[in-house]
């Protein structure tokens, strides 16, 4: 992981098409702006976390209703 020390109006660029510039800094929390191509996804962390926990528990339970359904044969 590479750790980086930017200041307000400050960017960085990954490759040559998408650039992340600090927008604002107040107290802990850092707002950035993201210019990148219409087709490139950008999603939060904690929300591909979430997903991911979802889906797992569907997998559970949809594993158990199947389980359920096999009992009952």
């Amino acid at each position: 992981m590479l750790v980086l020390s930017r200041k307000k109006g400050e960017s960085i660029w990954l490759g040559d098409q998408i650039e992340i510039t600090i927008s604002e800094v107040k107290g802990d929390q850092v707002r950035i702006a993201i210019n990148a191509p219409k087709n490139v996804t950008i999603l939060r962390g904690e929300l591909i976390k979430e997903v991911s926990e979802s889906n797992t528990e569907a997998v559970k339970i949809d594993g158990f209703m199947d389980f359920l359904k096999n009992e009952k044969k």
